[in-house]
């Protein structure tokens, strides 16, 4: 997501303007909407390798995973974003009648990239807290073995389970699944060391 913001709007002028929009993405926070750039092919290949495993061990049950075109509304930090991936277990629940903006998530997973980790993990972190069905949120790095899991507790406090050991087993207790650190960066291919940070 870019950090520029354009004009402030209010939600509904900008979901009227979001959902005719047809090349780009924008995220609402407050009065202020922000364009969302493109994912760079790893970020990509984390995500479906994501939604593949996950879909695949829901498939019998009650959950349901999506990707990154299902925008999610926080009503009490007046926000809507596009999560990387998102995952239900109860029936959707809907901002309105379009049904394209879900207030119902159960868990969301953010693939980081160098321009929103900071963003990601704090300000989006903050607005995420806000929704009630939430139980898990997810950080998942593309440089490198890293993903960081927050679970809510039954106190509403959130506990971090870190993970960077390629054989990991990544635990998502939201939908009740499992996956392998080694499945869900298959095919990644991380740059050297020296050169990360000199990409345009």
């Amino acid at each position: 997501m870019s950090l520029q913001p354009k004009a402030a709007y209010n939600f509904d002028d900008y979901l009227a303007v979001e959902r005719e929009a047809i090349d780009e993405k924008h995220e609402y926070v407050a009065g202020h909407v922000y364009a969302m750039t493109g994912a760079s092919y790893n970020h990509n290949l984390i995500t479906a390798n994501l939604v593949r495993r996950l879909g695949n061990q829901l498939d019998a049950g009650p959950c349901t995973v999506l990707s990154n075109d299902m925008r999610v509304r926080v009503e009490t930090a007046d926000a809507s974003t596009y999560p990387d991936i998102v995952a239900l277990c109860d029936e959707p629940a809907f901002h309105d009648e379009r049904s394209d903006v879900l207030t119902n998530p159960i868990l969301l997973i953010e693939v980081l990239s160098p321009s929103t980790e900071g963003y990601d993990r704090g300000g989006k972190f903050a607005i995420y807290r806000a929704l009630p069905s939430l139980r898990q949120y997810v950080l998942v790095a593309q440089d490198r073995y890293s993903v960081d899991v927050f679970t809510r507790r039954d106190d509403d406090r959130w506990v971090l389970t870190a993970y960077s050991d390629p054989d990991d087993l990544i635990r998502f207790d939201a939908i009740e699944c499992a996956v392998p650190m080694a499945e869900i960066y298959a095919r990644v291919r991380f740059e050297p060391e020296e050169t990360r940070g000199h990409a345009g």
